[in-house]
């Protein structure tokens, strides 16, 4: 992994903050920058590497790269829960090894590359250890986008796409746990519970599709 000067910063969890003497930062911020840095990097591989799907089909892949699931796969593969500082609290209750904190860091280390190296180095990052490690990150995540299967599911039998509404949230920032309803029309279809928006969307869906 790239070392950078922003590294520790990257994999400080917020609920550290208060227990690491010398820093007081955690990895919030970076991981804001990183998300949007991922996206951009992620959607021009997808352009250039496929000029003969259409818009749908590349939201899907890039869709798949860039979530919890896949992203926790990569940050384990780099052995970063072994190396986030994280509360005693947290790290009893399996902090290390949770795939939305893992993704939050994987995301907070690709902006302390952008930052520290640029964007070519970052582009270098994310083509060795999630791009080109894609089809093994997909497995390893055991990923199922049921979001996608709900929606042409609903556009075959009802000409109509699934929205979703957040309907509940609870507990303190670092470990918010939300609730999400898919509506058909104005109809509640099903729920579900994550650790993430994405998550809980996803439950939600699988929730449908099972009904």
């Amino acid at each position: 992994m790239i070392k950078t000067k922003l590294l520790l910063t990257a994999l400080t969890h917020r609920s550290a903050v208060n227990e690491t003497k010398g820093n007081t930062v955690s990895n919030e911020r970076l991981e804001f920058l990183g998300d949007a840095v991922l996206e951009l990097i992620v959607s021009d591989y997808l352009y250039q590497h496929y000029p003969d799907k259409p818009e749908g089909e590349l939201t899907k892949l890039r869709a798949e790269l860039v979530q919890t699931k896949t992203l926790g796969a990569a940050a384990q593969n780099l052995k970063l829960g072994e190396m986030m500082l994280l509360s005693a609290g947290e790290k009893h209750s399996g902090g290390q090894n949770n795939p939305s904190i893992l993704a939050d860091c994987f995301e907070a280390v690709v902006g302390s590359i952008y930052l520290d190296h640029g964007l070519a180095a970052t582009i270098s990052f994310i083509n060795n250890h999630l791009i080109a490690l894609k089809k093994t990150l997909l497995k390893q995540a055991q990923i199922v986008d049921y979001k996608s299967k709900l929606q042409m599911l609903w556009q075959k039998k009802y000409q109509v796409a699934p929205s979703y509404k957040i309907v509940g949230a609870k507990g303190p920032e670092h470990k918010k746990t939300f609730t999400v309803n898919v509506y058909l029309k104005q109809k509640a279809m099903g729920q579900g519970i994550g650790l993430t928006k994405q998550a809980a969307q996803q439950q939600a869906a699988k929730s449908a599709i099972i009904k």
